[in-house]
């Protein structure tokens, strides 16, 4: 339930990376002994990699931001349906189940609200290391005596795939090469975390990745990057209410292609001490964008800019192409009294100038994190369903907002 109109004011601390945290928990299964993870944020996700990983046989300890786990005795390889279809990350346990014992099964993820996102390039990577894969019941059962390295060439810049064949290749025997890989910020945190362990990669971070395999790897201890979603998340809030909000612990290199589209449409972006100071301008200039992987503008921010720019003084556009299906949030918006047009793979916004409370349902975690950011920004209240959404990728969203001054709580249907 929020209550809008109330300018953002303040400082606001940005969790640890859902999408860092999540491979890293499942990179402990390469090694025996215990491996600790830092800077863990308390999320849905994290609480069902934790039970993937309880239920895989490892022991796991959390305290507060801390996550301890030790996977020396793990005693099953199957990641079930039930756990799977609620995170498409539990995926990741194939590589390093695959490398470590030889053998994996793991349920398909199918399909899930934002499109189809199918897991072909991690098995043709897998296989291409000498895995031998056939699906059974819905399943991916992998076998392999051991992995042997070879090069790989992505169709497409694949985050998860990238992901996986990291943690496999680590383990193969031989040298594997990984063509057209991924770049994100959470690729090379995970390169360098699978280092610490005793792995050998270079070129984290470009297209191309080497990873010369070793025998064995040691526990990992590590710190999670910071969110760079949820920072660009209350950095877009603290615009879209004509706020003042000092945005801590993100990291600037990580948000450059955000930074440049706020700095666009007309908001003060200052660099400070372990974090970005935003100011909001008095009119909102109307701005276009286009999703691309990254260094380009994130699709996991396209909801949330979509929801800046109902308030902009003029016309923009916003194109999609990443996923297929990911304006689910544009018919919720338009119940707030947005201005948006579906042309294919674009939206076109018209400015409004004033967002009204209204009764919406969140759709996926990003569209609930737009719908937040609305509600802030609009008149009255605004009442919204489902927010299991937002519990998936935001730690305590409606406390950090709280404390900035927004009317916002939290209620039991």
């Amino acid at each position: 339930m929020i209550n809008g109109g109330v300018p953002l004011k303040g400082t606001v601390k940005v969790s640890g990376a859902k999408n860092s945290a999540l491979p890293l928990l499942f990179a402990t299964l390469l090694a025996d002994g215990q491996s600790t993870i830092t800077n863990v944020p308390e999320l849905r996700d994290i609480r069902t990699a934790v039970q993937l990983l309880a239920e895989l046989g490892a022991e796991v300890n959390r305290q507060d931001d801390s996550c301890d786990i030790d996977a020396s005795q793990i005693r099953g390889i199957e990641a079930p349906y039930e756990l799977v279809k609620t995170m498409r990350a539990s995926v990741l346990v194939l590589g390093p189940l695959l490398a470590r014992y030889g053998r994996a099964r793991v349920s398909l993820p199918g399909g899930c609200a934002i499109g189809a996102r199918p897991i072909d390039l991690h098995l043709k990577g897998l296989e291409a290391l000498g895995a031998r894969i056939h699906l059974d019941h819905g399943y991916v059962e992998a076998t392999a005596e051991r992995l042997i390295g070879a090069k790989i060439s992505f169709d497409l810049p694949t985050v998860g795939g990238t992901e996986n064949l990291l943690m496999a290749a680590a383990l193969a025997k031989g040298e594997t090469v990984l063509e057209n890989a991924a770049l994100e910020p959470e690729i090379v945190q995970l390169a360098a975390a699978l280092n610490s362990m005793g792995a050998k990669i270079e070129g984290a971070g470009t297209a191309i990745i080497h990873i010369q395999g070793v025998d064995t790897l040691q526990p990992l201890n590590c710190r999670v990057i910071p969110d760079r979603i949820e920072a660009g998340t209350f950095m877009i809030a603290a615009a879209i209410t004509g706020g003042d909000v000092v945005v801590q612990n993100s990291v600037r290199s990580d948000l450059e292609a955000l930074i440049g589209k706020l700095l666009e449409a007309g908001v003060g972006v200052n660099e400070v001490d372990q974090g970005v100071h935003i100011v909001a301008p008095d009119k909102i200039q109307p701005v276009n964008i286009r999703t691309s992987v990254f260094p380009g503008f994130p699709t996991d921010m396209q909801a949330q800019f979509m929801a800046l720019m109902t308030r902009a003084e003029g016309t923009s556009r916003i194109s999609e192409t990443v996923f297929e299906n990911r304006f689910m949030h544009v018919c919720e918006l338009q119940r707030m009294g947005a201005d948006i047009q579906i042309d294919g793979h674009s939206a076109i916004i018209r400015g409004v100038h004033q967002l009204t409370g209204a009764p919406v349902m969140a759709t996926d975690l990003r569209a609930s994190a737009s719908l937040v950011l609305a509600g802030l920004a609009a008149d009255n209240t605004t009442e919204i369903s489902r927010i299991y959404h937002l519990d998936r990728g935001y730690e305590k969203i409606e406390e950090k907002l709280a404390a900035l001054g927004a009317r916002i709580r939290r209620e039991q249907e």
